[in-house]
């Protein structure tokens, strides 16, 4: 089985991957979120896995748009909560004050933004394509570069890892989707979880939003997440994601995602699948 992951060797997404996948697995390094969504999409991967929610800078827009927006032949098949634990990396041993750049991926540096004000306010903030790219670009670079990373991609590329644990909560987690083929189902068992996504019509309508999460409340569904992204339209409409309890083929879940219809104007079921609980790992359905 060959598994996409958003690459180079040694991001948090390839040890989520190790971490949850079954043995005997290809892993194919992406080089985006997208394209690592759109490989599962396209056949070129038979999974894949992705981020879609860190505990402290919330959703992952790439991974929200992607399959909002494109991957309308990929459906969420598992999910890994892994826990993501930040290294300040350089090429050799320096001291912080001569650092002159922070190099790393946007959500990483969101996560460490306590530690980079305090400890490195001189640095310029920079960005790359994953936090392994940045150790990548630290590895080849001046020597005045840090970058923000995991003790596996310091590892990877002969760097050194300068302070460990650098992100401001200790209790720092990402929850990881499994990705699969739309028409490649499986039974998500009695602990099933769904996610949708949603939006229209008459999202300019007072109380609409609450009218259609009634449907759900009104049937017992508990919601355990819900998060609203911009539809790129016009300003002030947006899409809804909801992960609820509950296979989407059995009621009262199927119940209630049967009374959406008629109150938006597109409804999507992005997958049922096993819930992970707190930091438990789910292999791929």
């Amino acid at each position: 089985m060959r598994v996409g992951y958003l690459g180079p060797a040694g991001t948090y997404s390839e040890e989520a991957l190790r971490a949850s996948a079954p043995p005997g697995v290809e892993e194919v390094p992406c080089a985006s979120v997208w394209d690592t969504v759109m490989a599962v999409q396209d056949g070129l991967v038979d999974r894949a896995v992705v981020p879609i929610e860190n505990a402290l800078e919330g959703g992952v827009a790439a991974t929200l748009d992607a399959l909002a927006g494109d991957a309308d032949r990929v459906r969420i098949a598992g999910e890994v909560v892994h826990p993501i634990h930040h290294c300040l990396v350089a090429r050799t041993e320096i001291d912080l004050g001569e650092i002159t750049r922070v190099v790393s991926h946007p959500q990483a540096s969101a996560q460490c933004a306590r530690f980079l004000r305090e400890h490195l306010p001189q640095a310029e903030r920079m960005t790359a394509p994953s936090t392994a790219d940045a150790v990548m670009n630290v590895r080849n670079g001046d020597g005045t570069a840090a970058a923000l990373g995991s003790r596996l991609a310091a590892e990877l590329y002969d760097c050194r890892v300068l302070a460990a644990n650098v992100e401001d909560r200790p209790d720092n987690v990402t929850r990881f989707v499994w990705l699969a083929p739309a028409g490649d189902g499986a039974d998500p068992g009695p602990d099933a979880k769904t996610s949708i996504v949603f939006w229209g019509a008459g999202d300019e309508s007072p109380g609409w939003l609450v009218e259609v999460l009634r449907q759900f409340a009104d049937r017992h569904v508990n919601l355990t997440r819900i998060e609203s992204r911009p539809r790129r339209v016009r300003l002030g409409h947006y899409m809804f994601f909801v992960d609820l309890d509950g296979a989407a083929d059995r009621p009262p879940v199927s119940e209630a995602l049967e009374a959406l219809r008629s109150r938006v104007e597109e409804i999507r079921v992005l997958g049922s699948y096993p819930a992970a609980t707190g930091d438990s790992q789910q292999a791929p359905g």
